[in-house]
């Protein structure tokens, strides 16, 4: 699973180097209820990077990253910590399942896959900064050949006349009025595209002749009819492409992968535990060497270039239920120096995230139902209702976090969510009894409580 997260555009948040540790948990504390002391500890190892990037360059290369273990249940917060400090960084971020590597010499994906892949999320990143920067003067070089297509330039005397025309033209196609016009369009028709699997950590490389015989394949077009709307988008993304330096944007994102890459390896404990010699776990120990090099800091080689993983933050999670940090090979706990415990959450934590993070349940079903016209309010003591619901629910069966109130939320918005636009009363108010009576008939059978909720 690859989480991929665009730049923040800085007039929504403050300038990372102008936040302290302090400040970064604020920015954290938006989005995450609690876990103060994991919040403390990426704070800090955000802010020792800002640090270092103001060492000079030989007592830089020494400072080392401090990675981060968290240990903790599913659904406290873990993946959403790590995910809002790259959102908050600008940083290249993925998390990757360690269950999904195997050992060398296995059916499985290859370690250095996520690095490879890391540096791919990197490259879409900056070239997306790229667009942003270049996208209007793509759309008015769009327009013109568009224009050219629509109406031919003239020369001689009919040029002046044919220049008022035009202009007119251009207005119409601001105003959409020429969206439904069909143009003729030369489309590039793409080269053949081979793609090369290996078990020697090749993996995922696509090989185009183009590249590797120039002038075999030559630039072949052919005339396409289209709308005029759909000309003009595939006519400023071919204006982006030109405008792009792919080759600066490939060197830009391998350096932001080197400097501030964040990878976040989850399900740590599952590949927790010494080699036993025989059975269906006989490749943990195994996985665990392989991942050692990459956090000790390695060069990778991917299609884009030598990757080092020095200097990439990682920051490992994993509930620990059976297995202990203490279960890792030494070399590997040894590399994860900072250890936090995240708690189990509380019905007061529960009642929290429903109502404050900037993207709590409630203020996302009330703007989902708004679409509808449908003004959902919630009574307080229906959150309540919720919390302790969800709080029960999470002693009595398996403990999943928040992502219990996901399902208790949808149980009791079922109805208004199938009768959507149906409804004729458009203002709705939950409250403690709506709750109850959405929930009383699974409360009451304990087998389906577990099932359904």
């Amino acid at each position: 699973m690859v989480i991929y997260l665009p730049a923040q555009s800085l007039d929504e948040e403050p300038l990372l180097d102008e936040l302290s540790p302090r400040e970064i948990v604020r920015e954290l504390d938006k989005y995450v209820i609690g876990q103060a002391e994991a919040k403390r500890a990426v704070a800090i190892a955000l802010r020792n990077r800002i640090r270092r990037q103001k060492l000079d360059p030989e007592m830089a290369e020494e400072v080392m990253p401090k990675n981060i273990l968290m240990i903790g249940p599913t659904g406290v917060g873990k993946t959403e910590i790590a995910r809002r400090l790259a959102r908050l960084a600008s940083s290249p971020f993925l998390k990757v399942e360690a269950s999904k590597f195997t050992e060398v010499g296995y059916v499985g994906r290859d370690v250095e896959s996520m690095v490879r892949d890391l540096v791919d999320i990197a490259i879409d990143m900056v070239r997306e900064e790229r667009l942003d920067e270049v996208g209007e003067r793509a759309e008015r070089n769009a327009e013109e050949r568009l224009l050219d297509l629509l109406m031919p330039p003239q020369e001689g005397e009919a040029a002046e006349s044919a220049e008022r025309t035009r202009e007119k033209l251009r207005e119409r196609l601001r105003a959409g009025k020429l969206d439904e016009r069909t143009v003729e369009v030369d489309v590039r028709e793409r080269g053949p595209t081979f793609e090369v699997s290996t078990s020697s950590g090749i993996e995922e490389m696509d090989i185009n002749l183009k590249d590797v015989i120039p002038g075999l394949f030559g630039k072949r077009t052919r005339k396409r009819k289209m709308r005029v709307a759909e000309a003009l988008d595939y006519l400023a993304q071919e204006e982006e492409d030109k405008l792009i330096d792919m080759d600066q944007v490939t060197r830009t994102a391998l350096e932001r992968v080197e400097h501030s890459g964040i990878i976040f390896l989850d399900e740590m404990d599952k590949i927790a535990g010494r080699e036993s010699g025989h059975g269906p776990d006989v490749s943990r120990e195994g996985v665990q060497r392989d991942i050692l090099p990459i956090v000790e800091g390695t060069t990778v080689n991917t299609r884009h270039g030598f990757v080092r993983t020095d200097h990439i933050l990682f920051i490992a999670a994993g509930a620990f239920h059976v297995s202990k940090p203490s279960d890792l090979i030494p070399e590997l706990q040894g590399r994860f120096p900072i250890r936090v415990e995240l708690k189990s959450l509380s019905e007061e934590d529960f009642i929290r995230i429903l109502k404050e993070p900037k993207n709590a349940l409630v203020k996302q079903y009330t703007a989902l139902l708004d679409t509808e016209g449908i003004k959902l309010t919630f009574t307080d003591d229906a959150l309540e209702e919720v919390a302790r619901m969800a709080a029960r629910v999470n002693d009595q069966a398996e403990n999943i976090g928040a992502r219990r109130l996901h399902t208790i939320m949808e149980k009791v918005l079922e109805e208004i969510s199938f009768a959507g636009p149906d409804l004729r009363k458009k203002n709705v108010k939950i409250d403690r009894a709506y709750v109850q009576k959405q929930l009383a008939e699974i409360v009451k059978d304990q087998d389906l409580s577990k099932y359904i909720l």
